[in-house]
Order: C-alpha cells, then sequence, then structure tokens
C-alpha cells in the first residue's frame, strides 16, 4: 500500500468512519484490489487478525451460496465469464456466502467480510445483496474482467455500507443522436458498477422521437427521422422489444429506467407527424438545429391531450418505473397567447397566465397518470404556475427549485448545470468540480418535502454515440461518489486526491470492459504573457497530473511573413502575428489523442493599456477587463473563458499602443449562434488618434444581415486594412444587434453580443 492509499483510509478516519490501516503482510496485496472501491464504502477496516494478515484466496473452483429469492442473474454470469468453475452450494460449505439479515444496515445496506476460508456477505434483500456483489467484483483483481480461470486472492477487510441518496441516476438524451440498444446496456453495466440506480432515459424531443406508440406510428416514421444541414439523414427508433429487454436488464442489475416523455414543449418531432398538435396546425419539419422553439402542443385542444394520455397509456404498458418524467421545460407561451383555444381554456378555467395554462395542463397529465399509480416528476418550469400535485421535481438551473420544492412538500432531484452537466466541455466542469458537489443544501433541510437523490445529465446535441462514454466518465464516476458516499466522504480536506487514487485502480477495470474514459479535466492551460511589443510570450502549462505533450504555433494563412514554432509542454514560444497554438496531448507520456487548440495573436495592441465602455457579463468576462487586448483568441466553444460578451448593449473600446503606430490591419472576431441569442453587431467601427481625445474614423462594416446557416455556431472574423496611417490610440465599437428578431423563438428579448480580441498589427 503507497503513502497515497494510506491517505485515503486516513480521510475515512478523520470524517468519523471506521477505516482502519492493515498488518504489514495486507499492505504487499495488489494496490488495486483495495484502492479501487468506487464509490468508497461508508466503513471499510483492513484486518489483520486472520493466518499472517492474508485474506480469502480461490484456485479458481468457488463454492457460493444465496438465498433462493435473491435473483443474482448478473452474479452468475460474470463468474462464468471470469472462467471460474463455481457451482451452487450449502451455507456450511460455501466459500462465499450471502445471507438475509433482519439487522437495519440502511438503505441498499450490506456488511462484507473476508475471512481467510471464506467470503460472508449479509444483506436485507436483493438489493443490498448485489451493492455487496459489486463491492466484491471490485475488490477482485481487475484482470478478472477478462478471465482468471486460476483464481485470485482478495484483502482481508470488514466493509459495512449503505446509500447516501435514494436516487442516484444519469440522464442520457438518446433524441438528438440515437443510440444502440446494445450501447444502452452497456451504459447500464457502466452505472451499476459505481452504484447508480436510476436510468432517465429521453425518448422524445425536437429532434427526434424514439419511443414506439401504436397508436400513433408516424412518431417514429416521421419524427424519429431528420435530414441534417448537409443533406444527410439522421433516425433511429426503439421496438417495445427493445425496450423490454432494456427494462429487464436493468432491473436484473437493480436500476430503474425512467421514461422521459417531454411535454407541453420539446415537441416539434411529434407536431411533424402530427400538426394538429400544434396550436397552428402548421406542418412543420424535425428540426436539425438546436434550441427552443415556439411550436409546442397545444394546451387548449382537447385532441391534444387525448393524444398525450394515449402515448402515456402505452409508456406505463413498458416501463414499470413507478415515476415518470414528463419534462415541462423551456416551454415558451407565445403561441398560446395567440391561439383561440389556448386563450378559451384559460376563460373556461379562469386563469390569469399561460404560466397557470401549463400548470393546469401538468396537472391534468398527472392525474391521468396517478390513476395508474405512477408519479410524475418535471424540471423546475413546473413552479412556475404553481406546484403541479404531486408532481417531483428535477431542479436543473441551480438548487433554487429544489429547495423550493422541499418547502412546498414535495420531493426534488438535484442536477444542476454548474456541477451536473456532462455535456458541457471539461472547461466548464471537470471532474474536480463535480466532485466538489453538495446536493443537499442547508435550505432544504426540515421541510416537509426532501431531496431524494441527483443525477448527472448526458445531453446529447453535440454528442454522437461515439463520444458519449468519454464525456460521462470519469466525471459521472465523481458524482456516483457524491450520491452514494455523501459527505461524510467528498468533503473531507483531501477527499479528491484519494478519489483520484481509487479512480487510478477502477481505470485498470474499465480497460477490460471496453469503458472509454475522457480525461479528468482540460489537460492544459495557455498563459499569453507581454514581450516585446508586437510579440506574445506563450507558454502551455500542464493543468491535470501526469499530462504533457508537443507545442506547434501555426500562423494563419493571412500571415505569411509569421513563423512556425515548435516546443514542449512548459517551453515559452514568442509568438508574432495571428495563429493557432496546437498542443498533442500525452498523459504519462504517452499520446492521448487529444489535440488541444489556443487561439493567440502577437500584436500591436497585446497587453497594452485599454479602456472599456461597458461592463462584461459576469458569465463571460473572457478573463478580465484585459481579455479584449490580452493575446488569446476565442474558439468556436463560447464557454472557453476567451470571450468577453453583453446582452442588450453595444462594446465601445479604446488601446493605447504607447507610441504611434503604422497600422497594416485591425481585426475583431465575434460569435454568431442565433439559437442561443448570440447575434452579431449591426455595426462595427474603427477609429484611430494621436492623442486620444479626437479620433478619426478608419472603416465600419455592417454586419447584423449576416446569419448562421441552420443555425449553427461559428465564429465571424471582421477586419480592416490600416493602410499604413500612424496611430496611437485605435478605437473598436460594435453596436448590439438589439432584440431577438421577430423570427426567432426568443423575439423580443435582448440577443447578445460576443467579442475575443481587438488585434492591431503594424509596425
Amino acid at each position: 500500500m503507497t503513502w497515497r492509499l494510506c491517505l485515503g483510509l486516513a480521510l475515512g478516519l478523520m470524517s468519523g468512519l471506521w477505516i482502519g490501516c492493515a498488518s504489514p503482510q495486507v499492505h504487499g496485496l495488489p494496490q488495486g484490489q483495495t484502492a479501487g472501491l468506487v464509490p468508497m464504502p461508508a466503513s471499510l477496516k483492513l484486518r489483520g487478525e486472520n493466518s499472517q494478515g492474508r485474506g480469502f484466496r480461490s484456485d479458481g473452483v468457488l463454492k457460493v451460496s444465496w438465498p433462493e429469492h435473491w435473483a443474482m442473474t448478473p452474479m452468475e454470469a460474470w463468474l462464468t465469464h471470469a472462467g471460474l468453475a463455481w457451482s451452487r452450494s450449502h451455507r456450511d460449505d460455501a466459500q462465499v456466502l450471502w445471507s438475509h439479515t433482519d439487522q437495519p444496515l440502511g438503505p441498499e445496506g450490506y456488511t462484507l467480510t473476508v475471512e481467510n476460508d471464506r467470503v460472508v456477505v449479509e444483506a436485507q434483500d436483493a438489493e443490498g445483496a448485489f451493492r455487496a456483489w459489486t463491492t466484491l467484483r471490485q475488490l477482485m483483481p481487475a484482470v478478472c474482467e477478462q478471465g482468471c480461470p486460476r483464481g485470485f486472492e482478495l484483502p482481508a477487510v470488514a466493509i459495512q455500507d449503505s446509500a447516501y441518496l435514494a436516487h442516484r441516476g444519469l440522464l442520457l438524451d438518446c433524441c438528438r443522436h440515437f443510440m444502440a440498444p446494445s450501447f444502452v446496456k452497456d451504459m447500464i453495466d457502466a452505472l451499476a458498477l459505481q452504484k447508480m440506480n436510476v436510468l432517465h432515459w429521453h425518448l422524445t424531443e425536437d429532434q427526434g422521437w424514439r419511443l414506439p406508440i401504436e397508436a400513433y406510428p408516424k412518431l417514429t416514421e416521421v419524427g424519429g427521422v431528420r435530414t441534417e444541414a448537409d443533406g444527410t439523414v439522421h433516425g433511429g427508433a426503439y421496438t417495445k422489444q427493445d425496450i423490454a429487454e432494456i427494462v429487464a436488464y436493468a432491473a436484473e442489475r437493480h436500476v430503474t429506467v425512467v421514461p422521459e416523455v417531454e411535454l407541453p414543449g420539446h415537441s416539434r418531432a411529434a407536431l411533424a407527424a402530427y400538426p394538429w398538435l400544434g396550436c397552428t396546425g402548421d406542418t412543420l419539419p424535425v428540426p436539425h438545429n438546436w434550441g427552443v422553439f415556439k411550436d409546442v402542443y397545444c394546451a387548449g385542444n382537447d385532441s391534444t391531450m387525448a393524444f398525450l394520455k394515449a402515448v402515456l397509456d402505452e409508456t406505463c404498458e413498458m416501463f414499470p418505473s413507478e415515476v415518470i418524467h414528463i419534462g415541462g421545460d423551456e416551454v415558451p407561451k407565445v403561441r398560446w397567447a395567440e391561439c383561440p383555444k389556448c386563450q378559451a381554456k384559460m376563460a373556461e378555467l379562469g386563469l390569469h397566465s399561460e404560466a397557470e395554462l401549463q400548470t393546469h395542463f401538468i396537472n391534468e397529465i398527472g392525474a391521468h397518470l396517478a390513476r395508474k399509480g405512477r408519479r410524475i416528476m418535471g424540471w423546475d418550469e413546473i413552479l412556475e404556475g404553481g406546484l403541479p400535485e404531486g408532481a417531483m421535481v428535477q431542479s436543473w438551473r441551480g438548487m433554487d427549485g429544489a429547495v423550493e420544492a422541499t418547502h412546498l412538500g414535495t420531493d426534488a432531484v438535484v442536477s444542476p448545470t454548474s456541477h451536473c452537466y456532462l455535456d458541457y466541455p471539461l472547461r466548464s466542469t471537470d471532474l474536480e468540480e463535480a466532485y466538489s458537489f453538495v446536493p443537499l443544501p442547508e435550505e432544504a433541510m426540515g421541510h416537509e418535502g426532501q431531496i431524494v437523490g441527483g443525477e448527472c445529465n448526458m445531453w446529447s446535441e453535440h454528442a454522437p454515440q461515439h463520444l458519449v462514454m468519454s464525456k460521462v466518465f470519469p466525471r459521472a464516476t465523481g458524482l456516483a461518489e457524491v450520491f452514494w458516499s455523501g459527505p461524510a466522504v467528498t468533503q473531507q480536506p483531501g477527499a479528491y486526491d484519494a478519489f483520484l487514487v481509487r479512480l487510478d485502480a477502477l481505470s485498470q477495470r474499465w480497460g477490460f470492459l471496453g469503458v472509454t474514459p475522457g480525461l479528468e479535466g482540460v489537460p492544459v492551460e495557455v498563459d499569453v504573457q507581454p514581450d516585446t511589443q508586437g510579440q506574445v510570450a506563450v507558454t502551455v502549462r500542464p493543468a491535470i497530473r501526469n499530462a504533457g505533450g508537443l507545442v506547434t504555433f501555426t500562423p494563419d494563412s493571412e500571415m505569411p511573413s509569421a513563423e512556425v514554432l515548435r516546443g514542449r509542454v512548459g517551453e515559452t514560444l514568442r509568438v508574432s502575428g495571428i495563429g493557432s497554438v496546437d498542443v498533442d496531448v500525452a498523459m504519462r507520456g504517452r499520446k492521448a489523442g487529444v489535440v488541444e487548440r489556443f487561439p493567440v495573436a502577437g500584436h500591436l495592441g497585446a497587453h497594452r493599456p485599454l479602456e472599456l465602455s461597458y461592463v462584461p457579463s459576469v458569465h463571460y468576462t473572457g478573463g478580465g477587463p484585459q481579455a479584449m487586448a490580452d493575446g488569446r483568441r476565442g474558439s468556436l466553444d463560447f464557454r472557453d473563458g476567451a470571450w468577453q460578451a453583453v446582452q442588450g448593449q453595444d462594446m465601445m473600446l479604446t488601446v493605447d499602443l504607447g507610441e504611434p503606430k503604422a497600422l497594416e490591419k485591425v481585426q475583431v472576431q465575434c460569435y454568431l449562434y442565433q439559437d442561443a441569442w448570440i447575434f452579431l453587431p449591426r455595426e462595427i467601427r474603427w477609429e484611430v488618434s494621436q492623442d486620444g481625445d479626437h479620433f478619426d474614423l478608419l472603416g465600419s462594416t455592417q454586419a447584423n444581415d449576416v446569419l448562421a446557416p441552420d443555425g449553427r455556431q461559428t465564429v465571424v472574423p471582421f477586419s480592416l486594412e490600416g493602410g499604413g496611417k500612424q496611430a496611437r490610440f485605435v478605437k473598436l465599437t460594435m453596436v448590439n444587434a438589439g432584440v431577438c428578431p421577430a423570427w426567432h423563438d426568443a423575439a423580443t428579448e435582448p440577443s447578445w453580443l460576443f467579442a475575443d480580441e481587438l488585434v492591431v498589427l503594424g509596425r
């Protein structure tokens, strides 16, 4: 056992858990057999009292016993796959014994004791027994995942364990990108290995309907297929047999599949199949772009309600889960405000707002499902018109929705974007951020309602199936420990470092299972400092442990005189001109197959005094007051930390070059992503001055009419030739586009303006 493992064990002692260091003989066991326990058990003691401190040894022949009424099918399959000659036996001669106990062990609780001649597990029920099996599996050498027919050795341990939160889930969005049934099963296996117990399966969306409904076959025939911007076709839907097999597969692993049928918003795929479900009756395509759309289910149309009840009836036949998720998020009320049927329904019911109409709509759905013994869950927007009766709340816009739900006397599940959105890039939410999550805030304590669990969310707008595993893991692993072990483990000093040690050991097992995790965080960061005027000193530094790699600066094609520069992580490159620093990342000296790109610019204005006429959004500062002249440019990810932004305002800034310079070119990049309300400025003006008081117009560009094709996000450069004009001060003014245009789904809302760097080239 290394000092780092002892540190991890000591953390339990500091947190009040009983975790003892073992005798020197036990220290000699393979580290992965104890360090690979993720999530960390509530209590773990390494035992030294057995013969010579050794644990249980198997020669490949194994006798196992468990109560007849406990289905242990996954364990049986695993033992066979491992090549072990195992057999059922009587209690008395069993080498691995599962026993029922009436002693209270906590939710999904169990005890597991490894002695020198046997392994003894006690649990109150089959669910606790399966959690114990997961722990026992993690104690076995990782190579057993591939096969260990000659046997294995277990460390001598005594474990007592139970769940911190009852609901521990992953949302898997199979609508934006369809995922094969076999992949869904693989994900269930990976969740179960980490003691997660809910697969929140997102099956209906604007961009695709994947749920088979016999009464309405066009939902999958039409709504399950979309034509992409490049003309390719993306489609897919599950059959009822697929769903039955997946639900059964999950149940064997004590994972509940909670289906989500989105309503009343995020319903464009359904409206494409059956236009009469919407307020206008217009025939609409299944959209291939992302965002929030105006066209939603008509809340005043009784036929629409009958349709949804029929859909949910079939959904309940396919999914036995008590909870049915109905979405309820991001529902524009524009169509309802203009719809005669919706307005008539509001008048009939005496409702005062469209938000109240949504609550009524969801209440009717909830009452229908309640008659079937089911309970609805919705995103925190369902609180806006009053809590629908009996509904659970999933809080994603921070924790306020969960706190409000508990105050209102209902249960909540937490999955805030700040910690739990795994579709977000690592720069927004890395493993350490996920692991730091505290799911039970004090404000939610002591009320009739309670926070019953947490989820990590994997939305798939930008993640086809082949990218999903690397985005989910290892961040979901950190959250699995948060949800199972709780703050007694995760909030102790040094807890994250100890977790990383155990994660390394778990990763060995993943290697045999075909799980392909991504990196735990952004591997490298770029540091851009001033050098001689017209240059910047660029140093790429490791941002996570074991990161390194080769660094190359490549100038843009419009910079023919700039040089290609090469170095390594940790070395400094002196960059002139516009271009990109690419890092071919290596982990532990081996290529990771990841290339990190940092757009940079060495120019006259870099790190020169800068004056702003605006206050940047706290969410998009670009790095601070100097961000628009710090040598860093923005990437295609507007959350990369290099973009500066305002909403509903102009951006005007002035850079002082220190002395008159002959200007060759000025440039700025703006971001365009109208689905996220980010528009190009209406006008861009460059002005120059010798004294900082009197400015002359160098040139201007009208830009607000430029739109990205099909709403996609893009970076748009704007540049102007300087013609050798002498100037000490350069002023850039970008005029905000104003409110989102009438055709936009957020019409009349103030638009965003994003820009990155005022580049000044010259001599």
